[in-house]
């Protein structure tokens, strides 16, 4: 069990009564398996808290202990944080308190102490200083935020399968959006910028010879829920992808769980549940059909998050809710050698 707050201790009785249930049934508990046989992660946005005491939600604090019981159970050498990574005005300077109110002393299990978080920025983020959060990879041993888009590349472990992860900022692509207002980004603050950013993003794609490909960003590309697809991405990134095959796409932005997979075999990872929980079917006609796989918003949830796991022959991901169900699970195939 994770080190209490105020919240988790009143949620103490119920959760371990959880996970006393889960172990009898074993229909959803984790069996001990070797962490080094595997590459495995964690995709997690929408995490962010409130800007007003004590700075994080009974649904953050509950999707926290999950991670760190999986962490525990099954291994985790990394996880990605998908943006909205501070409700809702993001960080003022890097000694914000909210780094350590809403994440230090969040995901504070002993089980999560060493394991690197690799972050991008959401739009709430952007609605702060970003810098800041770059910053702050200076303080904190896990927190790893270089640049606002920059890549990683890890080794399956006992082979050699590579997976590289070119982590975007999409709201530099794409301009900010008001969850209040319009839901669409509009356009971006500087164009040149967003330039420079594509350019790169290209170049990394085209080079890419790697078994796993994935872009992790904020805004969906596809998503049936409240904010729906992202028209900009849809035009600029979605033929990227399919251009040089990339595995997946992992975002946030929606404030559930949902798995999409087009034509061409691209997997859409969004994993938006880690602080609010919203039903939304809004957008359902505008994603093309046969696209959604799953879709999870159950609003009593406490949470949840998605787990990936890359072997040689493919890579799995798990949607878990927090409390420990295994909600769906789908693979990819690893790409095929002289890719693209």
């Amino acid at each position: 069990m994770s080190r209490g707050t105020g919240i988790l201790r009143m949620e103490g009785c119920a959760r371990l009564l959880s996970i006393l249930l889960l172990a009898l049934t074993s229909i959803h508990a984790f069996p001990k398996s070797d962490h080094k046989a595997s590459l495995r992660f964690v995709a997690l946005g929408d995490w962010g808290g409130l800007p007003v005491f004590p700075f994080h939600t009974p649904r953050e604090v509950s999707t926290a202990n999950e991670i760190g019981r999986v962490a525990d159970m099954m291994g985790i050498d990394f996880i990605l944080s998908l943006g909205d990574n501070f409700y809702f005005d993001g960080v003022n300077e890097v000694s914000d308190k909210r780094f350590q109110t809403t994440f230090e002393s969040v995901f504070s299990d002993d089980s999560l102490e060493d394991i690197p978080w690799f972050v991008v920025a959401g739009n709430h983020d952007h609605h702060g200083n970003v810098s800041a959060q770059i910053s702050y990879s200076k303080v904190s041993k896990r927190w790893h935020f270089p640049s606002y888009y920059y890549d990683l590349r890890f080794k399956v472990p006992r082979s050699n399968a590579t997976l590289a992860v070119l982590m975007i900022d999409t709201v530099t692509l794409c301009g900010n959006s008001d969850d209040f207002q319009s839901q669409q980004p509009e356009k971006p603050l500087s164009q040149e910028l967003a330039t420079q950013q594509m350019s790169w993003l290209k170049r990394r794609l085209a080079a890419s010879r790697d078994d796993y490909l994935l872009v992790a960003g904020h805004y969906p590309v596809w998503s049936v829920a409240e904010h729906g697809p992202t028209h900009c991405l849809v035009k600029h990134l979605l033929p990227l992808l399919k251009k040089y095959r990339a595995t997946a796409y992992l975002c946030g932005h929606d404030h559930n769980l949902q798995y999409l997979q087009d034509e061409t075999g691209i997997g859409y990872v969004l994993s938006g549940a880690g602080n609010f929980m919203e039903h939304s079917l809004k957008h359902r006609k505008k994603v093309p059909e046969g696209y959604l796989r799953f879709y999870y918003a159950d609003l009593a949830s406490r949470g949840g998050f998605a787990y990936l796991e890359a072997t040689p022959k493919e890579l799995s991901v798990t949607y878990i809710q927090a409390g420990g169900k295994s909600l769906f699970q789908t693979s990819l195939p690893r790409r095929s050698q002289g890719t693209p």
